[in-house]
């Protein structure tokens, strides 16, 4: 039976404490905006001070291949270029791996499996990242070189920070995958099955398919997360800009060079100083298109079911 409460049904009435209580919803959600709003404007008033400077100029900072602030020279290309190769790397790790272990939890592992990886992928996500970047120095850095030979592999270099960012990524991969692929709904499945489809068939022609739409996201969302990454290519890809597609040579990332000059002696509001807001204006553009893409891919290949 409905019941009725005055003249709403359902029992939607207004109570005092249910507006008080959205009232602070929204201000915790206009906050959150707020503060997204604030860190553009710091970030682009501190950018204008660099790029008012009469050294700097807009063309050579998007085209120039040399970064060296200390001589005027401000091509910011190096940067981004190991910037993208650790994220690439990262990427070409942390998404296969992530897939997999996320079907595999959601389709095929036992409860009890299940009950063992989870705690174990979330162990992984507690790590804090300046581990990772010792990790990435002390293990993974020797074991390419043992690989590929001491010669051809520096002691830092993008190959083994972007192998260990993908790892550090690995369990958002798997967990946001993991939900994407258990909501598609037991009824997809089903029609699979009593079509003649295996496991395997129904999973990779079926089940991946319809969970597209949440599963371009959680990529899009990793490379955002390697993109911004900062302790990891600090430690293992190196302290100076190198234009180079070597992934085995060291390199200077954006995220790695905010670090060294923010920590370092460089005096207050100059050029060099300025500069970081430049960068961490351009990682702010970077990762902002990414989110909106990965909205906009999302709501490409939405599917409703009923």
């Amino acid at each position: 039976m409905i019941q009725h409460v005055g003249n709403h049904p359902f029992g939607k009435k207004h109570r005092p404490h249910e507006v008080v209580i959205e009232t602070l919803l929204f201000l915790f959600a206009l906050f959150s905006i707020l503060i997204t709003v604030g860190i553009a404007f710091i970030l682009v008033r501190e950018s204008f001070l660099f790029f008012a400077d009469p050294d700097v100029d807009l063309l050579g900072f998007l085209t120039g291949k040399v970064w060296q602030p200390m001589i005027g020279l401000f091509g910011f290309l190096p940067l981004l270029n190991a910037t993208l190769t650790t994220s690439l790397i990262a990427m070409l790790l942390g998404i296969p791996l992530g897939l997999f272990v996320a079907i595999y939890l959601a389709e095929y592992a036992s409860d009890r499996v299940r009950g063992f990886l989870k705690p174990t992928l979330e162990v992984l996500a507690g790590i804090p990242t300046i581990v990772y970047g010792y990790f990435a120095l002390t293990f993974m850095t020797p074991l390419l070189r043992s690989l590929f030979g001491e010669s051809r592999v520096d002691i830092y270099n993008t190959a083994s920070a972007g192998l260990v960012i993908g790892i550090l990524v690995l369990p958002m991969i798997a967990t946001m995958a993991e939900d994407a692929i258990t909501s598609v709904p037991k009824d997809l499945r089903l029609a699979a099955y009593a079509l003649g489809g295996t496991s395997i068939e129904t999973t990779f022609k079926v089940v991946i398919p319809a969970a597209l739409s949440g599963l371009s996201a959680t990529f899009l969302l990793a490379l955002s997360r390697a993109i911004g990454e900062t302790m990891v290519v600090a430690l293992a890809a190196g302290a100076g800009p190198n234009l180079t597609a070597n992934p085995f040579k060291a390199a200077e990332t954006i995220t790695g060079y905010i670090v060294r000059i923010s920590g370092g002696d460089v005096s207050y509001n100059s050029v060099d100083y300025n500069s970081i807001f430049a960068l961490g204006l351009v990682l702010f553009v970077i990762t902002f298109t990414l989110n909106l893409v990965s909205r906009k891919i999302s709501g490409l290949f939405h599917q409703e079911y009923d």
